[in-house]
């Protein structure tokens, strides 16, 4: 074969095989499973604020504004326009740069020419709050390096460019390491890398507040939208496939279809050979059912769902079996969780396990239909008859009785007052959806908008730009903002605060199991609710509770539906839909 036809022959393979990364001809007869196209893309930001520099900072750094102008990437001769950073016997430089939102990714930094030309060494910490970025790793604030580099040492080059990083940050702190150091830097910016994709859905009401917090959660999960659907940008850079389930519900409601989710539920699968469960954890199999159930129900993909035929059947005939003499969940064969707040509540993980098993078995029984597997459907059906005969008691735990709510089990009027007690007291950013899908299912729909604004409207307050991994209104008083410096007197509510696995800065402040607002308003105030798969059927049915008015677009398979609710003086609700060719329309009241 001569290089030509090599090369016709390389180029056609890679544009049939279009999830490979295309090469330049020199690569031809390379083997195509050896390539791996990214996901994402790349772009690069400046600065928008100096946040801090040293003591003394006029005799150290000179020129500083400069890191705040656009960039090319580009090193030069012209030795023009340069911040000058230098150590000597009165101290040290340092500075912090502020990037104006959260943000996935690395930081570039172009140099100029260096005393010697010799490379400079400073320190970089990266930090999702200003005090992060301050921080040391220590035990003490829960400052570490777990899953993403945030804290290190490195060396740049004379007159030259390198890009250094991989986790989530707002905040950069370089500091210039060696005595009598001199540093020319001509560019410090983040280098933002995400899906570049569109944002399909949207949604806007009279209250600016739940807009912002809408497009909030759309933002945090787009973030964690990486090769796969991680559950934090800083730490947790992992598929946890129980903490999907907001994400993956936020997604349906703001992008459409994408292929990170299913690419996500096969890698938990192929990694979790039955009867092991999904991380370990009891209920993140039961997640990862409800997951494939509701993806179904939006994107219709049969082929899809076939793929996942005969592993769903065993894992349904495991969890049938584990039901005891006494119609109750026995599952001991792995961690027992809801979410971490409530995991020191053996009697709440209790209901919620019990709640969730009828949850799943319901969505199996479905799914199974789908399937035209009879024999699965009728099975889980039984099972979920004999759950309903041993009802827990949820206690205080908001978790179990929005679980068991949910499930069916519990009344939901008289979950509702246990969600209630407290106002947003007790709340999870993870649970929170479920808190809220409860209210809604009693008809609280105003208490669940409240609770929306309550608790995840301070965080805004504080200064997030992505909702955080967990939130406790306690926090609130003296707490200072995650974008300054702490002032004297003040709480730090990043290093401060926290508890479990998320004490201090070991926080996430952008997890994508705290988006289920997003998802929630959508399908209760704007009115968007799923009736058969792929979107074929939808309902419009809008509870806008104090709001004048609610818009917006939910995407779908067969294109953009179009809504735009609107109060009436009678106080009933106008609405006007638009929706593609195939898809029926069924509006509230009609």
């Amino acid at each position: 074969m001569n290089k030509l036809s090599a090369y016709l022959l390389f180029t056609a393979a890679l544009l049939v095989k279009n999830t490979y990364a295309q090469l330049p001809p020199v690569f031809a007869g390379t083997h195509l499973k050896d390539v791996q196209k990214e996901e994402t893309v790349r772009r690069y930001l400046s600065p928008v604020k100096i946040l801090w520099q040293t003591p003394d900072a006029s005799t150290h750094i000179k020129n500083a504004e400069r890191l705040l102008q656009p960039g090319d990437g580009q090193a030069d001769l012209s030795g023009q326009n340069l911040c000058v950073m230098h150590n000597d016997e009165k101290g040290k430089a340092g500075i912090l740069l502020d990037f104006g939102r959260e943000l996935h990714g690395g930081l570039q930094l172009v140099t100029d020419r260096s005393r010697g030309g010799k490379p400079v060494r400073v320190r970089i910490r990266f930090g999702e709050s200003a005090s992060e970025a301050m921080s040391s790793i220590d035990t003490l604030h829960g400052a570490t390096n777990d899953h993403a580099m945030r804290d290190f040492i490195i060396s740049l080059p004379w007159l030259g460019k390198l890009e250094v990083g991989n986790t989530g940050f707002r905040f950069v702190r370089i500091d210039l390491v060696d005595d009598n150091a001199e540093l020319k830097l001509k560019e410090a910016r983040a280098i933002f890398v995400f899906r570049d994709i569109p944002y399909l859905g949207s949604f806007k009401c009279s209250d600016t507040l739940l807009n912002k917090i809408w497009m909030t959660g759309a933002y945090t999960v787009h973030l964690n939208m990486q090769d796969y659907l991680w559950d934090g940008i800083k730490r947790d850079r992992l598929v946890w496939v129980g903490d999907m389930h907001p994400e993956t519900s936020t997604i349906a409601a703001v992008f459409g279809n994408s292929d990170v989710v299913p690419k996500s539920l096969d890698l938990a699968r192929d990694i979790t050979p039955l009867p092991e469960y999904m991380n370990g954890m009891i209920s993140y199999s039961m997640w990862w059912i409800l997951i494939q159930h509701d993806w179904y129900m939006h994107n219709g993909d049969l082929k899809y769902l076939n793929q996942q035929k005969a592993y769903l059947k065993t894992l349904l005939n495991q969890y049938i079996q584990k039901i005891d003499a006494n119609n109750s969940e026995s599952l001991n064969d792995g961690t027992r969780f809801l979410d971490w707040p409530s995991s020191t509540d053996p009697k709440a993980i209790h209901a919620g396990l019990q709640a969730m098993l009828v949850m799943t078995l319901n969505a199996g029984a479905e799914l199974s239909v789908m399937l035209k597997d009879p024999a699965t459907a009728a099975q889980c059906k039984a099972a979920v008859e004999r759950l309903k005969k041993n009802v827990p008691d949820a206690g205080n735990s908001k978790q179990a009785a929005a679980l068991l709510s949910l499930s069916g089990l519990m009344p939901a009027d008289k979950a509702n007052k246990v969600l209630s007690a407290g106002g947003v007291h007790n709340y999870s950013t993870f649970f929170g959806y479920y808190m809220l899908q409860a209210k809604a299912k009693a008809g609280d729909y105003q208490g669940a908008i409240d609770a929306i604004k309550n608790y995840w409207g301070p965080m805004l307050s504080l200064g997030a730009t992505t909702f955080w991994e967990d939130f406790n209104i306690d926090w609130l008083p003296d707490a200072s903002r995650i974008d300054e410096l702490v002032p004297e007197g003040k709480k730090d509510i990043h290093g401060d605060y926290g508890a479990f696995c998320y004490k201090g800065f070991r926080h996430s402040l952008c997890h994508g199991w705290s988006s289920g607002p997003t998802p929630w308003l959508t399908e209760y105030v704007l009115g968007v609710k799923v009736m058969a798969p792929g979107c074929t059927v939808i309902k419009i049915e809008p509870h806008l509770g104090d709001l004048n008015y609610a818009e917006g677009t939910f995407p779908t398979p067969l294109g953009i539906v179009k809504i735009k609710d609107t109060k009436l003086a009678n106080g009933k609700i106008n609405i006007d839909v638009t929706a593609p060719k195939g898809i029926q329309i069924i509006k509230a009241g009609n």
